[in-house]
């Protein structure tokens, strides 16, 4: 007879943690001398975010924190990574800091502190402040520099509190949906400026981390969230290999290389010479960017799956489709991309546990003895409560199960992953798709701003306080 199946448990320092960002959360946008950013006012663009919807409010946590961080203690959750909103610290994005702006986040951090969960701060989750956007934003060299101000300010101001610091979350996105292809603010579709906005967040990152050494305790960790993209072919063609090559230098390697090793993937620069020289990479720049990390982050949502486009063709093969001159990958019309096979999300994106698996055994080997952390994963399902006022997400269940156990196979394989941040904590303002979609494990209605843990919530909070995944229907 087969052996009973064990349950799936994680080592007993595991962090179970969920995730947010200021601007989809905090709403209060114009109190305590904080100023728009750039998704104040892409958001409130016509056009640019489903339904002109923006974060004026979104789901007010900058008056309902004490409330929310009992929320996640009472279900159990030991680990909160939250972002630092910029403009609110900094409105100009130079000069001092607004200390109204700061006790804001020193009183999250005490509240957090005292409820026995483990502050992870993000300095920045795309709200450049506007005002650095209007000198150039982030194709601009000085705006790493600015960051790298910025850095000091909140290092000095929650180092002693706070041991779990982030640069920068998924620069990937701040780069090409936010340059190349716009439908991220600000919204700009240039794609040579995205590739100088890709360089200049890696010298943020670099210059950044050198400045929270110089204003923290040794003891901090520091990293940054990668939302590396697990890149799969249609076939073992030469040509698709070569395409995958192509949207691995672009997704990952143009971050990853610098930051962990020092240099950009030799493949890159012939790849982009249509668009760029790269000349405004200047000597000391990747030596300022590869700076020791403490920990590595890791975002993952779906795999990529891409082919080269056959120039025999009228369109591109199967039912891929090429960039385009408003695509996130520069330089990229040679390629592909596919619709993976399998259960999707209510983003449309395809439901794989095994590309989490791989994206941790791949940094484990290419960057052996750092820590990892999985800073985001979930999904948005289209979530109601029923009559009696609960509301019961199965498919969010069983999508946390088959990551967290792809999560717990790779630390047994021998990765060091040290925690999982579920995205996200609670339903709120997803960037240009407004409130149409729910990622979070707890549920707001949006007319009352009222919480309702869904049953997702219930089950990852039973997670947390055992270390063991509970059953789930089926199993």
């Amino acid at each position: 007879m087969p052996e009973p199946e064990t349950s799936v448990s994680f080592p007993p320092a595991f962090l179970w943690g969920a995730a947010t960002s200021a601007y989809q959360i905090e709403g209060a946008v114009r109190e305590d001398g904080r100023t728009p950013s750039i998704w104040d006012t892409f958001s409130h663009t016509p056009g640019k975010t489903a339904g002109g919807e923006h974060g004026d409010i979104a789901v007010d946590h900058y008056h309902r924190y004490r409330d929310d961080v009992a929320m996640m203690a009472d279900l159990g959750l030991n680990a909160y990574r939250f972002s630092v909103s910029w403009s609110r610290v900094q409105p100009t994005g130079r000069g001092p800091a607004v200390q109204k702006g700061l006790d804001f986040y020193r009183r999250l951090v005490d509240e957090l502190l005292a409820a026995g969960i483990k502050p992870a701060l993000t300095l920045y989750h795309w709200d450049l402040p506007q005002e650095l956007e209007d000198a150039g934003g982030w194709p601009e060299r000085d705006t790493a520099f600015r960051f790298a101000e910025y850095a000091q300010i909140v290092g000095e101001a929650l180092g002693d509190r706070v041991e779990q610091w982030i640069t920068l979350n998924e620069p990937w996105c701040s780069a090409f949906l936010g340059y190349a292809s716009g439908v991220h603010a600000p919204g700009r579709t240039d794609a040579a400026a995205s590739l100088k906005a890709a360089h200049h967040l890696n010298l943020a990152h670099g210059l950044g981390t050198s400045a929270l050494r110089t204003a923290m305790p040794a003891r901090n960790s520091v990293a940054v969230s990668l939302n590396s993209s697990v890149v799969r072919t249609v076939s073992e063609d030469p040509a698709d290999l070569a395409a995958a090559q192509k949207i691995d230098d672009l997704a990952n390697g143009v971050f990853h290389g610098p930051m962990l090793n020092g240099a950009y993937p030799e493949t890159l620069f012939p790849a982009t010479s249509s668009l760029t020289d790269w000349s405004y990479v200047l000597d000391g720049d990747l030596a300022l960017i590869n700076q020791p990390l403490d920990a590595l982050g890791l975002n993952y949502y779906t795999p990529a799956l891409v082919s080269a486009v056959d120039p025999d063709a009228s369109g591109p093969r199967a039912d891929g489709h090429g960039a385009s001159a408003f695509s996130p990958w520069p330089a990229a019309d040679d390629v592909a991309f596919h619709q993976t096979p399998g259960e999707r999300t209510e983003m449309g994106w395809t439901i794989d546990p095994t590309g989490l698996q791989d994206l941790i055994m791949r940094y484990t080997r290419e960057a052996p003895g750092l820590p990892i952390y999985i800073t985001e994963n979930g999904a948005a399902y289209d979530d109601k409560p029923d009559p009696d006022g609960r509301v019961h997400d199965p498919e969010r269940i069983a999508y946390l199960h088959g990551h967290l156990t792809a999560v717990r196979q790779a630390i047994t394989a021998g990765a060091d992953v040290r925690g999982y941040y579920l995205w996200s904590l609670m339903d709120n303002f997803e960037w240009a798709y407004g409130y149409g979609k729910r990622f979070g494990a707890v549920y707001v209605d949006y007319s009352t701003l009222e919480r309702t843990p869904k049953s997702s919530a219930l089950w990852y909070g039973e997670a947390a306080r055992t270390g063991s995944l509970p059953a789930i229907q089926g199993d």
